[in-house]
């Protein structure tokens, strides 16, 4: 994705994100979708710093979120070439927003969340930098009160999600209480190990297909009730 840098400073303006929302030199990708392009603010540092609280002893969580992934990219294409004008959407750990943006701009009313308050900053900065309408909220899956309470959602959208082991259990979960009916989860993953496992556990309450998509390694899972 060609980028240029930005002189500007991002801070955690966003609803939820809270003062301890660190600054970010602000850099800009632009993404091409069947829908038009969007222009995708980021951190310039993201993967440093990624990089450095990998190898940190602090306990500190590197800030994933922060990084355009190939997973994001994959299924906001795949978001933007599928009539979602009217539905509801919502966006578990959107990070920078990408498939929210695309859901958003095709005619969707989208919620996008995030526990990280710097992910809620940049979420709302890249709505507005684009004039597309969502909203944002912080949620933890743990205690997803924002999520839920929307529910049912027509569509839940999900990237790069399936590595941690730990989180998967809040996320098997919670998924079932959010979709009802013809309600269905959109999950991209690059085949990591862990989304064996998950994809399992899910297939105790829905089907599951794949979609393949211009990326190797990225598939999107299709998650629908078997009760529909």
């Amino acid at each position: 994705m060609p980028s240029a840098t930005s002189g500007f400073t991002l801070y955690g303006d966003a609803p939820g994100a809270g003062a301890d929302a660190d600054p970010h030199d602000v850099g800009h990708s632009v993404v091409e979708l069947p829908t038009g392009r969007i222009e995708l603010a980021h951190p310039l540092d993201a993967l440093d710093r990624i990089y450095r609280l990998n190898f940190g002893k602090d306990g500190t969580e590197p800030p994933y979120w922060a990084q355009p992934w190939p997973s994001g990219i994959e299924l906001a294409s795949v978001v933007a070439r599928r009539d979602v004008g009217g539905a509801r959407v919502l966006e578990l750990g959107c990070g920078l927003a990408l498939p929210s943006l695309a859901a958003a701009q095709g005619g969707a009313r989208v919620l996008a969340t995030d526990h990280a308050p710097g992910a809620l900053a940049f979420a709302a900065h890249n709505a507005e930098r684009n004039g597309i309408r969502l909203e944002v909220a912080r949620c933890d899956w743990s205690d997803p009160w924002s999520a839920v309470a929307g529910a049912p959602w027509d569509l839940v959208l999900a990237a790069d999600v399936l590595y941690d082991h730990g989180s998967l259990v809040a996320l098997a979960d919670l998924l079932p209480q959010l979709v009802r009916g013809t309600g269905e989860v959109w999950i991209a993953d690059q085949d990591r190990p862990p989304a064996r496992e998950f994809l399992d556990a899910c297939r105790q309450w829905a089907t599951v297909s794949t979609i393949d998509t211009a990326h190797p390694e990225v598939r999107v899972h299709r998650l629908r009730r078997r009760d529909c």
